[in-house]
């Protein structure tokens, strides 16, 4: 993927500072795009729908000598699929020793029953927490501060942040708080690197992002992005091939759109996309195949990076 603009030399191992943040809340908080903003560019794929992280990514920020490793979680909800439910619990494993846990709450949303539920689990933890609420720029300001004080009780947070991860407000003072937050020690990556997903994997976040940007509202979440192959070209570029995976043939129909019109969409907007990351010029192929039950089969899961659970 595209490298970080190098900053000056990293200073010594005695002066360093680096640390686990796990980013976690309900779906459609808005927890990649923050993450993406603390990065500095894109690492997590971002969507309007709910539910468009499954996999645990790991963001590499730097902040003067501080790094910090930051956890993109899937959205904590009520999970009904075994599928949902392998999402869960990557997001709640995500939140494992993270020397601080920042729960991201729309600011726009009410609260609800699975929000309190939430912020209950969150009291029980050892873990330093924050709180960050997010969409300030477009939530109803005379709410806000109510929101705050009913959260920050139930959850017994160290810090309320106020941020629009969309536009940047109020992320870098998070940023220093959180740089400052973490222990002293190694870094643990090169200060180029800004995420710990390998190109392949990144690949197929990318065309699932367009799956989700693209298709209705259900049929996304009955769709996989499985990769097939990966190879760097003799003149630089990179050609990929991935394999899009329905449970039914009516769900193929509409991925491939009247004539192939919407896989060829699909996969220019994702090669394009692609290509600004990877930065390299990218040869995009994609195959859709109706597979019923793939949600149900234990090597897809190992495949997209989801452990498998009972």
């Amino acid at each position: 993927m595209t490298e970080a603009t190098p900053s000056p030399a990293a200073p010594s191992a005695a002066e360093t500072r680096c640390g686990l943040v796990a980013v976690i809340g309900a779906p459609n908080a808005g927890k990649s795009t923050l993450v993406n903003q603390l990065v500095g560019q894109k690492v997590a794929i971002t969507s309007p729908k709910a539910q468009t992280t499954r996999v645990r990514l790991l963001g590499i920020a730097i902040a003067g000598n501080t790094q910090l490793m930051l956890v993109d979680t899937p959205g904590i909800f009520d999970p009904n699929r075994r599928f949902d439910r392998a999402m869960v619990s990557a997001a709640w494993e995500g939140s494992d020793g993270a020397d601080v846990i920042a729960l991201v709450v729309d600011a726009k949303a009410r609260l609800n029953d699975r929000l309190t539920t939430l912020v209950e689990q969150l009291a029980e933890r050892r873990e330093r927490k924050i709180l960050v609420l997010n969409k300030v720029d477009i939530a109803a300001k005379d709410k806000l501060l109510i929101q705050a004080q009913k959260l920050h009780a139930a959850g017994q947070f160290d810090e309320v942040f106020f941020v629009s991860a969309q536009t940047g407000d109020g992320v870098p003072e998070l940023k220093a708080f959180l740089a400052d937050a973490m222990p002293q020690g190694a870094w643990h990556f090169p200060e180029d690197q800004v995420s710990d997903a390998s190109e392949r994997i990144l690949a197929t976040e990318i065309t699932r992002e367009q799956l989700f940007n693209q298709l209705h509202a259900e049929l996304p979440y009955a769709s996989a992005v499985v990769p097939e192959k990966y190879v760097t070209r003799k003149d630089g570029s990179v050609e990929i091939h991935q394999q899009i995976l329905v449970a039914r043939d009516t769900q193929r129909a509409i991925v491939l759109g009247k004539g192939g019109s919407r896989i060829k969409e699909i996969g220019e907007k994702a090669r394009k996309e692609l290509a600004k990351v990877l930065g390299v010029d990218v040869h995009l192929y994609l195959h859709v195949k109706v597979q019923e039950g793939w949600d149900e089969d234990r090597e897809i899961y190992e495949t997209i990076g989801l452990g498998w659970v009972k």
